[in-house]
């Protein structure tokens, strides 16, 4: 079978992980970059071997040779871009999270069904070893019925600034941008079961807190203190249709002693933790024992994990595999988002 002829869509941080998982993808072959700096396109084109660079991303989607894109834009323009790549014929993976509203979502599930093309989500957490080992040990049933979760991201000063703090360009805040992960993660290791109803408070006290100057922390090139319109914090309960139900935390601006991650399942016959690294609980012969599953790394490792997830994408394309992130989870995942910042804003729970 040919390898897949790849596009990729925006030339910023996210896309070196995409890029350097397809130069170790035998089953990818790199023939477009597109980026609204033409310049840094062809630089990144030159640097991974791709022999067309464009300066508008419908040139590439108009290019007869690229099969299937990657889209890693601002989140405003993930809509967008990955309907236009549907309709041009072309296979998407498109970043996380899917869509800044459910409406987005909806559409682009729209796409997908007249297109009959393949449509990932960049949930890369699934993709890491860690959580397929756990998702092995759940699937032959060693944790039973899962009925509880807790997913969290804590950072006490991690707001990267720019358009990641522009609610109109981003969705919204630590919540859209890093609960995602933890939220599809838990919702992906509890058998995806459908939301009933969120209960959710947001807060917008701390901003930027652009005073901290002792703590590391990631910033855009366009960062500004001054600006930012998105929530410090997020709690919310989510119920689901089973009676299972997850809670979640996540932050860019805490008063924390430490940032933190965390997701952990429980069933009725076992529970785990996932993050920060791989534990399994469960009983036996009336003791309750701690099981440490021995691979390469029990934590989330970038490499592995994108890797890993180019390779699901490239086997959906060529009709080897199902896709480990379809179209109708990352609608689902949109849907939940959406509803805990409408709940945060009603100040009570509501029904989905």
């Amino acid at each position: 079978m040919a390898p897949v002829n790849i596009g990729v869509i925006g030339t910023g941080a996210i896309s070196q992980l995409h890029l350097d998982a397809y130069a170790g993808n035998p089953e990818a072959n790199l023939v477009a970059v597109s980026d609204i700096n033409l310049d840094r396109a062809r630089s990144v084109a030159e640097k991974y071997g791709a022999p067309t660079a464009y300066g508008d991303p419908a040139e590439l989607l108009a290019d007869p040779e690229v099969d299937a894109v990657s889209i890693c834009t601002w989140n405003d323009s993930h809509a967008h871009w990955a309907i236009a790549a549907l309709e041009a014929g072309k296979h998407v993976l498109v970043e996380k999270p899917m869509a800044r509203t459910a409406a987005e979502a909806a559409a682009m599930e729209q796409a997908v069904a007249a297109s009959g093309k393949v449509l990932q989500v960049g949930f890369v957490r699934r993709h890491s070893p860690n959580a397929q080992v756990l998702k092995t040990f759940i699937d032959n049933d060693e944790l039973g019925e899962i009925y509880y979760a807790k997913a969290n991201v804590i950072r006490r000063a991690g707001n990267p600034g720019g358009w990641f703090a522009d609610k109109s360009i981003a969705g919204g805040g630590p919540l859209i941008d890093i609960g995602v992960h933890v939220i599809d993660l838990c919702w992906y290791l509890m058998g995806s079961p459908k939301a009933v109803a969120v209960s959710a408070n947001s807060y917008h006290r701390l901003g930027n807190r652009a005073n901290i100057t002792t703590l590391p922390r990631w910033q855009v090139s366009d960062y500004d203190p001054a600006a930012n319109s998105v929530e410090d914090m997020v709690n919310a309960l989510i119920r689901f249709e089973n009676g299972a139900s997850l809670a979640v935390e996540v932050s860019y601006s805490l008063h924390a002693v430490r940032d933190s991650i965390g997701v952990a399942v429980f069933g009725e016959k076992g529970g785990a933790e996932l993050e920060p690294e791989l534990e399994i609980a469960t009983e036996k012969f009336g003791s309750i024992i701690n099981l440490v599953p021995q691979i390469t790394s029990r934590t989330f490792e970038l490499e592995p994990a994108f890797s890993n997830e180019i390779r699901n994408f490239t086997d959906a394309v060529q009709g080897k595999a199902e896709s480990v992130a379809p179209v109708a989870h990352g609608a689902e995942v949109t849907r939940i988002l959406e509803a805990i910042y409408a709940s945060a804003e009603a100040g009570r729970e509501i029904a989905l």
